[in-house]
């Protein structure tokens, strides 16, 4: 038998690879279609995959209202940090919107004895002093000017830490299958409000549907790992271990956009 933090590093390796192939698309779709679009796509997709698994499995039967206003919050940290992330991803460098996305666990690492009552141990505190060095060597923000991208990419760490939050929080009285449920019907409505404002709504080619296929199956898969990983052990380990995305993101935009990979980013 694996013990429960094993089981959770194969999950967070599941969130890891889910996570960088839905930044992937999303970089690619963003060039065509607006963000408050592409979360809608998203979500429709992910809605019909937890419509069909739950009329399978005969779990939408238990579904209950009683946490209904924190999956409320949790959705709505977690959609204004996702749509912060798509903007950036489409306007700045790889590995600096995920290095700045990567404050996130430096949020949870003080957050989370705050609102969860984790302790905030010594070596947690080294963890994230040591993240967060890591951050400023990668992103100079001392050496350029701050961009749109930037400033959206540090902006979405602080929605992605409250919704780590809210899910560890959920946890403890909702299963995973209810989690993403709430997650891809709230956030479906959201996405439509978001996308129809304007009175339009951006339709998908042809050559855009493997893109919105990936960022559909992706999300909903990294919240499922995530989601099983915060029932097995501490939010403040769960968000740390997602370190490990930055060098396979840095090393995709690499290969597939050509972004140098900085001394900084080494080290």
């Amino acid at each position: 038998m694996l013990s429960p933090a094993i089981k959770a590093v194969i999950y967070i390796v599941g969130a890891v690879a889910s996570f960088s192939s839905m930044a992937i698309a999303a970089r690619e779709l963003g060039k065509t279609i607006p963000t408050f679009e592409i979360m809608l796509y998203r979500s429709i997709i992910g809605f019909f995959i937890v419509m069909s698994i739950g009329l399978y499995c005969g779990n939408l039967k238990s579904i209950k209202f009683t946490k209904i206003l924190t999956h409320i919050g949790r959705n709505i940290a977690h959609f204004t940090g996702q749509n912060l992330l798509f903007f950036a991803v489409t306007v700045a460098p790889l590995a600096q919107v995920t290095a700045l996305e990567f404050t996130f666990p430096l949020w949870v690492i003080i957050l989370s004895p705050i609102f969860l009552g984790e302790a905030l141990t010594r070596l947690r505190i080294m963890t994230g002093v040591l993240g967060f060095v890591g951050v400023l060597l990668i992103t100079s923000p001392w050496s350029q000017e701050l961009s749109y991208g930037i400033i959206a990419a540090a902006l979405s760490a602080i929605g992605f830490a409250g919704s780590i939050i809210f899910t560890k929080h959920l946890t403890k009285f909702e299963s995973t299958f209810h989690i993403l449920f709430f997650m891809t019907f709230i956030q479906l409505i959201f996405s439509f409000v978001c996308s129809a404002h304007d009175g339009v709504i951006t339709g998908l080619g042809l050559a855009d549907m493997p893109f919105i296929i990936i960022i559909g199956v992706s999300g909903l898969l990294a919240h499922y790992c995530l989601a099983s990983a915060l029932t097995l052990v501490p939010t403040a380990v769960v968000s740390t271990l997602e370190f490990i995305r930055l060098p396979i993101i840095a090393a995709l935009g690499f290969v597939i956009h050509r972004e140098p990979i900085e001394l900084t980013l080494i080290i």
